[in-house]
């Protein structure tokens, strides 16, 4: 009898069988691979990002990550260190069940430094699967309010500020010509006006004592015989810059290679200064007066005028004439070059040049008022603080006025104006506050600018503050202070300090310039004495100039 299976069964024995072949075959399924080890985000002091600016000097920076972490991998893994790569110690600590590493410096940091906190991939998860993708943390260190030297009473800062700026003029001067030096890597390039407030400045330094006045005598009578005999000059005036040994003019520009009548104004209100300093009737004393009159003596201001014109024109030269073709208009730091000119025994010019050219028949004035502060002159927001220096080294702004302002009033609404707008800091900059202000123009990075409320580049120039003595003592005497203890070991050196500052870019400048040194030494000694003001205005050729443009004073 034929056995025949029913269909059912041959069915589950195909199964079987078939199963049992799939088994004995088959490749095992791999467990899942480890998670990637990646940087979620950077935190210091819970703020996240990486790059951070004015922070802590102790933060607390956190990376977190994606898994946990081997925290065996991580001393290998991190690192902490300053702009230079000095390395600085550090602490780990482990928060969200190791995932997030917390690293906090072993001491404080130093202030205005930059540092970078870094993660490599040497870093591994706890299933051993190395970082994706390093990361770092940079910042820069706030300032360290700390005083940097020992506190001195203010009238002995104040002397110190002076001497040490004083050697700028004194120690580096050229040692052919003894002139001033445009900067401290001008080698033989010297400068006309900064020479002007070189003069005044060693005048202020016999009336402090920092040198003699047998001493001051000798080096003023060694420039005013290179600016007599050396300097080349043009209609009697003086170029912007000369070469020290050989008093040969050194262009400023491609077209600005002969006269500058503002650097001519600068020079000839140091050197009046220094005539009516020197006022012994002994030989030495009566031959500088001498020389300096003969130097004053023949500048053509007139000739300025280009034929007659009712203004005076900053540049001259016998190849390039008038190519500059740039008119001395107010209101800036020009007014000297007007009473210069209107002073002059031979060349002088008539009060029309002063009204028309100058003060442009009243259009140089403002009248609007900005922080509380009526502003009589110039332009909105006041513009650069030398503005209110340059002419007022000489000139006795106490009282002064005539037609168009009250130049203290001016000088005092200019000051505080740019006080204020430090102090209100409408573009956020880091730097400025009530006791870090002063725009003016300077060396930047990269470059040079007239700095001011209205072109704000975020420099700080300390002489802005500085030589505003006289207008704002509290204001600049707190900024003068801030400079010293707090900011002093980035910016106080050899010769006071240096030109200029920006935090945000820890730039600090290494130059040193001396139309910036001067007016500090000069306007700090006008603030306590009036030293330089009643020298200057006391020539008798001033007092006429003055009267003679409309400017009444009390000293007049």
């Amino acid at each position: 009898m034929k056995f025949l299976l029913k269909p059912y069964i041959l069915v589950g024995v195909m199964f079987v069988g078939f199963a049992a072949c799939k088994k004995g075959g088959e490749t095992p399924i791999p467990p899942p691979a480890p998670a990637k080890l990646r940087l979620i985000n950077a935190t210091l002091d819970n703020s996240v990002g990486n790059t951070f600016t004015n922070t802590s000097l102790t933060p607390v920076l956190r990376f977190n990550f994606s898994e946990k972490v081997d925290k065996a991998s991580a001393a290998s893994a991190t690192a902490l260190a300053n702009a230079v790569g000095v390395a600085v110690p550090f602490t780990l600590a482990w928060e969200r069940g190791d995932s997030t590493m917390v690293m906090q410096p072993n001491a404080a940091l130093t202030g205005l430094n930059r540092y970078t906190a870094l993660v490599s991939n040497a870093l591994k998860s706890a299933a051993g699967v190395a970082l994706a993708e390093a990361g770092s943390i940079n910042l820069i260190t706030r300032i360290d309010s700390t005083p940097k030297f020992p506190t001195i009473s203010d009238e002995a800062l104040l002397t110190l500020v002076q001497q040490q700026t004083f050697k700028y003029f004194w120690d580096f001067g050229h040692p052919v010509s003894g002139l001033a030096r445009e900067r401290n890597s001008s080698g033989d390039l010297v400068t006309s006006g900064g020479s002007g407030f070189g003069i005044m400045s060693m005048v202020t330094g016999v009336h402090r004592g920092f040198v003699t006045r047998a001493q001051a005598l000798q080096r003023i009578q060694t420039m005013v015989t290179f600016l007599k005999d050396k300097a080349q000059k043009f209609k009697g005036a003086f170029p912007h810059w000369l070469n020290g040994n050989t008093g040969v003019v050194i262009p400023f520009s491609a077209n600005d290679n002969g006269a500058d009548l503002v650097e001519t104004s600068l020079l000839s209100m140091g050197l009046i200064t220094a005539r009516q300093y020197f006022d012994d009737a002994d030989a030495a004393e009566t031959q500088l007066r001498n020389d300096i009159n003969s130097i004053l003596d023949g500048i053509e201001w007139n000739w300025f005028r280009k034929n007659n014109e009712q203004v005076l024109y900053w540049h001259w030269s016998p190849d390039k004439g008038w190519a500059m073709n740039l008119k001395i208009q107010g209101w800036n730091e020009c007014l000297i070059n007007y009473v210069m000119a209107a002073s002059s025994k031979n060349y002088s010019i008539p009060d029309t040049v002063y009204q028309k050219g100058f003060a442009r028949d009243g259009a140089m004035k403002n009248g609007k008022t900005f922080y509380n502060n009526k502003l009589p002159l110039g332009s909105d927001l006041g513009g650069p603080l030398f503005l209110s220096h340059y002419t007022f080294l000489g000139i006795n702004p106490n009282g002064l006025s005539d037609q168009y302002a009250n130049y203290w009033e001016q000088n005092v609404a200019h000051s505080k104006i740019n006080y204020e707008y430090c102090k209100a800091n409408p573009l956020g900059r880091w730097g400025y506050s009530d006791k870090s202000w002063g725009l003016t123009a300077s060396d930047i990075p990269g470059g040079y600018t007239a700095s001011s409320p209205t072109n704000d580049v975020g420099v700080i120039a300390p002489t802005a503050a500085i030589s505003a003595m006289p207008y704002t003592p509290a204001e600049s005497m707190a900024a003068l202070k801030f400079f010293y203890y707090t900011m002093g070991d980035k910016i106080w050196k050899e010769y006071g300090f240096v030109d200029a500052f920006k935090l945000p870019d820890l730039w600090f400048a290494s130059s040193f310039l001396a139309i910036d040194q001067g007016p500090q030494i000069i306007m700090i000694e006008n603030y306590r004495s009036g030293l330089l003001w009643n020298l200057f205005s006391s020539a008798p050729e001033v007092k006429a100039a003055l009267k003679k443009l409309g400017f009444t004073a009390p000293y007049l």
